[in-house]
């Protein structure tokens, strides 16, 4: 017998490309689940199997828990007693006793060997995974075996993928027997049915194609830089040469159209323009809205948004049909677009020029003239007036020294009680924070920036959503909510 296990390992080890101790693992709890059911309570067993002999053994083990957490003493032992056995046992270790005579029997072997098929065959495709991962592909090209739910059961080679419906390119009609190729989106370890999750509406699927057609992109003549799709309609991809005698676009569509209509015949006739990027962003936002013809640009750093201006006749082309072309261009660039016209730009720059002079009259007690020439000559925001190196504010010609030197203290003066004020604000805020007992200052100014500013707000808090909302680890976080859900406790008690 114990020879036959032997041969039995070492023949599945061959058969399925399985390392010999995974089938080994697998034997033993296949045995142990089969030792299982001789015992008619519940209990947990631990078979060995002797890798140079063959020679089986079981052991029954209890695993070692705190004296008051034990809840199935047929699994569990107590610390206390576990470490009469052995002083040096912990909590988490295993208490064991050999169990002699023990015979699986039929049904247990039996079960023994659908334990160990099904954990071979685990392996198995966990290594033909494995050796496909290693091979770096993110394209995969392979036949549609069924249909399950609306979603595509692709086999490619030895390895089953599935593409899900809502990652299938709306109205394409994909059937059983149709040759398909998806992007490698993600893989689902836990899942034991196909474990490679495909795409065909993923940007990157738009991505690898083009290096299929575009040889000078493997060869890193040309890089791309982006792209945003609207998958089965409209995509936009951004190229970018490293070879000043390669026109990125001309290459990328190819000879009469041929490499971009290839692209184009795989995504289901999805349109897709091919913009030149560029390191400026301004350039590049009017480069990704093409073909609408720009007028101005102004762009809000802080805000990581630009209005676009554009012609009356060229607003609807900007926008594009439902607000796709705009959509696309603000998804591949990264920055958030507003398009308007001629008169909606004049008519916001009238608004905030309009702002900016009432917070220099009110904050800084000037008439309209003076807050008119600070808002001509390009200030925004009182810091700019309070800090800007005081030769550039000299060089204004309608201020003399004396009225520069005026405004810039009065500008300060103005921080300084926009501070005050704010920070009254906030001691004012935390003040019922800080009835919380074990509550520090420092926590209290946090959770009130965060929007929590009385106890109640924090009792009402969830430990998880504290966490994120704060930064606080899981212990800290729990203490707080805790401390603050007090009261409720003795209302109760009461």
């Amino acid at each position: 017998m114990s020879r036959e296990i032997l041969l039995l390992v070492d023949a599945l080890g061959r058969e399925k490309n399985v390392e010999k101790e995974i089938v080994f693992g697998a034997l033993e709890l296949a045995l142990a689940s089969a030792a299982k059911k001789r015992f008619n309570e519940d209990v947990d067993v631990r078979a060995s199997v002797d890798r140079t002999t063959g020679e089986f053994s079981f052991f029954r083990r209890w695993q070692v828990v705190n004296d008051q957490e034990i809840e199935t003493p047929s699994r569990q032992y107590k610390l206390h007693e576990a470490r009469e056995i052995d002083p040096n046992m912990e909590v988490g270790q295993y208490v064991e006793e050999p169990i002699g005579g023990l015979e699986v029997g039929r049904i247990g072997a039996q079960t023994a060997k659908q334990v160990i098929l099904q954990k071979i065959r685990d392996a198995e495709r966990e290594q033909i995974l494995n050796d496909f991962l290693m091979r770096k592909e993110h394209l995969v090209m392979g036949v549609i075996k069924r249909m399950e739910r609306g979603n595509a059961i692709i086999e490619s080679g030895r390895l089953e993928a599935v593409l899900p419906r809502d990652q299938m390119i709306p109205k394409e009609n994909l059937r059983v027997g149709d040759r398909t190729r998806a992007y490698l989106w993600k893989i689902d370890r836990v899942s034991r049915g196909p474990q490679l999750i495909l795409s065909r509406t993923a940007p990157e699927f738009l991505v690898k194609l083009f290096e299929l057609e575009v040889p000078e992109l493997e060869d890193g003549l040309l890089e791309i830089k982006g792209a945003a799709r609207d998958p089965g309609s409209r995509a936009k991809i951004a190229v970018k040469s490293n070879d000043q005698r390669i026109d990125p676009i001309g290459t990328c569509v190819g000879m009469r159209g041929s490499r971009v209509q290839a692209v184009t015949s795989e995504l289901a006739g999805e349109r897709v323009d091919i913009i030149l990027w560029n390191p400026d962003p301004a350039q590049f936002v009017i480069n990704a809205l093409a073909p609408a013809e720009v007028s101005s640009i102004l762009v809000d750093e802080e805000k990581h948004s630009m209005d676009i201006v554009v012609d009356e006749e060229n607003l609807a082309q900007a926008i594009g049909r439902t607000g796709q072309n705009v959509r696309l261009a603000s998804e591949l660039t990264g920055w958030e677009l507003n398009i308007m016209t001629v008169e909606e730009s004049q008519k916001k720059t009238e608004e905030e020029t309009a702002r900016i002079r009432g917070i220099f009259m009110e904050k800084l007690d000037v008439d309209d003239e003076v807050a008119d020439i600070l808002v001509q000559e390009g200030f925004s925001t009182l810091e700019e007036v309070a800090y800007v190196p005081l030769n550039e504010m000299l060089e204004i010609e309608a201020l003399d020294e004396a009225t520069v030197n005026e405004l810039r203290s009065r500008a300060r003066n103005a921080l300084l009680t926009q501070a005050i004020v704010s920070e009254e604000k906030v001691e004012h805020d935390i003040e019922d924070l800080m009835k919380v007992e074990g509550m520090d200052n420092d926590t209290a100014r946090l959770l009130a920036s965060k929007g929590v500013s009385t106890q109640e707000e924090l009792a009402d808090c969830a430990t998880d959503d504290l966490m994120e909302l704060s930064g606080l680890d899981a212990e800290r976080a729990k203490e707080l909510i805790m401390a603050a859900r007090a009261p409720w406790f003795a209302e109760t008690n009461a």
